[in-house]
């Protein structure tokens, strides 16, 4: 009777597994469809595109790279992109043979930047007449998903031209009735990464603000992020936005305190513009586009206002928020400042 009832067990446990393993093929075929998707992204040539194009690819999708015609594109090549278009995003000719329907793109992501003038040619008004005719492209083209990459509480910043102008993209979206998402990021932690990796081995964070608390994202974060955001964040979340960044504001306090932890060694936070500087350089701000730029930004964050007020649906969507030790410890992993 025993040999009987272990004999039985043993089939129908064989058949569980079965089942189980057929299952999980089942989800995995589904999860592969799902992320096969034709994703066009603009500003692949930049630091933030190329790391959004890699998890992209991580995810299965179907990767293409709009450039200028003069870009490099040997970068992306290596990361193993295949498809690229030509597109200038002050060129509405260029853009209308990029965003062609013959491509059958599934969504576009949008992660150019004029005002870093990270290329040639770049400058304010892409942030501004480009991102109105990169969305027009995109909405004549028919493509169902446009990702853009906004700013944190960018609709109260009036006075900060490059973040209230994502702000103002964002209205063009829904005024367009082009179906979108929009990622509100805080300030990017790895600002500048070759001169904050140096300054951190020396002891010191560089803190571009020192007035107030503010949301902050490692820019890795981010990426996957936006990467969710094209392929799988569910159609009925279109047309809003997800404030995304760390679990908690951060200053320079707790930034060095991090880092202290982490590092095994003291490390203090320091201005990177002291305020003995920061008084002469609004003096000339109204002559300086950028200059003014970023005295009405370090105004702003420093109001205490630059922070998240619905951390919720980044955890819906994309998982539990990274403490601040915890992205500081990923970050120092990355940059090879521990083990």
């Amino acid at each position: 009777m025993l040999y009987f009832m272990l004999l039985l067990y043993i089939r129908v446990t064989t058949l569980k597994s079965k089942v189980l393993f057929v299952t999980l093929q089942i989800n995995n075929e589904k999860t592969r469809k799902m992320n096969n998707k034709k994703v066009v992204v603009a500003g692949a040539t930049g630091s933030l595109g190329g790391k959004i194009v890699k998890e992209l690819l991580a995810l299965g999708s179907d990767v293409t790279a709009m450039v200028r015609a003069t870009s490099n594109r040997s970068k992306l090549e290596k990361m193993g992109v295949k498809n690229f278009v030509v597109g200038d995003m002050m060129d509405k000719a260029s853009l209308k043979e990029a965003l062609s329907p013959k491509h059958g793109f599934d969504a576009i992501v949008a992660s150019a930047a004029g005002y870093t003038k990270h290329s040639k040619g770049d400058n304010p008004e892409t942030d501004t007449v480009g991102y109105r005719n990169l969305i027009d492209a995109t909405k004549e083209a028919g493509i169902p998903r446009f990702v853009l990459i906004s700013i944190l509480e960018s609709d109260k910043a009036v006075k900060v031209p490059h973040f209230h102008n994502k702000y103002l993209t964002e209205k063009y979206l829904q005024e367009k009735q082009q179906p979108y998402i929009a990622l509100r990021p805080g300030a990017f932690f790895d600002w500048s990464d070759g001169f904050m990796t140096k300054r951190i081995k020396k002891g010191v964070v560089p803190m571009f603000f020192t007035g107030a608390d503010y949301g902050t994202i490692y820019t890795n974060d981010l990426a996957r992020y936006v990467a969710a955001a094209a392929v799988s964040v569910p159609d009925s979340e279109l047309n809003s936005y997800i404030d995304v960044g760390w679990a908690t504001p951060v200053n320079g306090k707790t930034l060095a305190q991090a880092f202290t932890k982490v590092l095994g060694k003291p490390v203090k936070a320091k201005a990177v513009i002291p305020n003995f500087l920061f008084k002469p350089l609004s003096l000339f701000a109204p002559l300086n586009h950028n200059l003014k730029d970023m005295v009405e930004m370090v105004k702003w964050v420093n109001t205490g206002e630059y922070i998240s007020r619905n951390t919720q649906r980044q955890k819906q969507f994309f998982g539990d928020l990274p403490t601040i030790e915890e992205a500081v410890r990923r970050y120092a992993k990355d940059k090879k400042l521990i083990d």
